[in-house]
């Protein structure tokens, strides 16, 4: 009975050891991959010279601020911003960004951060249903009151002149509605989306109506990625398949930049091996660029996408580059 007693203690410290270095493990391992969501831009692997440029953090350090939203849709509106903004006589541009499906910008905090680094008041909500475009234009009109509000970090800050939008999946359909569709869509100069949801999903018998959109209602600068990963691309080669269907397949890509109209700036590109959730982060450096470029007259910035040889169209990060440069 005492060697099984001894056996038996054995047993136990031994299954206590490997609980534990089980429990390091996953401790270690969620730290690693929460620092490497944090820097993801550290690990982003830009190969571009100006991709590599906006793919790094700017050079401003960044606060962040909540203000609490009247209505359940939004529940919280964000501001992330250049922390040196109070001792500043100049104007900013504004980015106000769109949630994909169930997320809020929280989930993007380092997204949003990063466009802020680069001297941008970047604005959100916690909206995880984004696509009628509805609690952006809310947003927008929030923000717009706080450029107005001598109480506020904000007053006399935006350069109204200068506002961009931009989203993510669900958000990508929420930001053309919020453009095409919302009463203060004429407010934006220039737009993104990475992995809009594709029209596909906005027919009556698949998710429905407020899912659909119209990009031919569209009238500025306009850059649209997506992935090439089977999230994303899917396995349709036509617009209407029934199996195989991506959410941001390359027909959608193709369809929505033929259906703008030619007389607007638009490029297209599809990030290679990379997937529907790595959209908003891994794209952020070409993002970065354009709203850098349409927002605040960045010729360098500018270059990625337009004149005599455009960097995009020859990055072997990406493929099936359109330019349709009108400017």
């Amino acid at each position: 009975m005492h060697i099984i007693g001894k056996v038996a203690k054995v047993i136990i410290v031994t299954i206590i050891v490997i609980v534990v270095v089980i429990i390091a493990a996953i401790v270690i391992f969620l730290a690693v991959a929460g620092y490497r969501e944090s820097h993801y831009y550290n690990y982003a692997k830009p190969v571009g010279k100006i991709e590599k440029k906006y793919t790094a953090l700017g050079d401003k350090q960044v606060s962040y601020i909540k203000y609490d939203a009247a209505d359940k849709m939004s529940k919280e509106f964000k501001v992330w911003y250049p922390s040196d903004i109070d001792k500043s006589d100049k104007k900013y541009p504004l980015v106000i960004m769109v949630n994909g499906t169930g997320y809020t910008a929280s989930h993007y905090k380092e997204v949003f951060n990063h466009l802020a680094s680069w001297d941008f008041i970047v604005a959100g909500n916690e909206d995880g249903q984004t696509r009628t475009g509805a609690s952006t234009a809310e947003l927008l009109e929030f923000m717009l009151k706080l450029n107005e509000d001598s109480s506020s970090p904000f007053y006399g800050k935006i350069d109204t002149e200068n506002i961009g939008v931009g989203g993510h999946s669900q958000g990508g359909v929420g930001t053309i509605n919020a453009v095409t569709n919302q009463i203060n869509g004429n407010m934006y100069k220039a737009m993104w989306t990475a992995s809009a949801t594709s029209t596909y999903w906005g027919q009556d018998d698949v998710f429905g109506s407020e899912w659909s959109y119209d990009v031919s209602k569209i009238n500025i600068p306009y850059l649209m990625v997506a992935g090439t990963g089977y999230t994303d691309a899917g396995s349709a080669e036509d617009i209407n398949p029934h199996e195989g269907q991506g959410i941001c397949p390359l027909w959608s890509l193709t369809t929505n930049f033929d259906n703008i109209s030619n007389d607007v700036p638009k490029v297209m590109g599809r990030l290679k091996g990379r997937d529907h959730g790595d959209l908003c982060r891994f794209a952020d450096g070409y993002m970065t660029a354009w709203f850098m470029y349409w927002l605040k007259g960045d010729e360098e910035a500018g270059k990625a996408f337009f004149g005599e040889n455009p960097e995009m169209a020859t990055n072997s990060n990406w493929q099936d580059v359109r330019i349709n440069d009108v400017r």
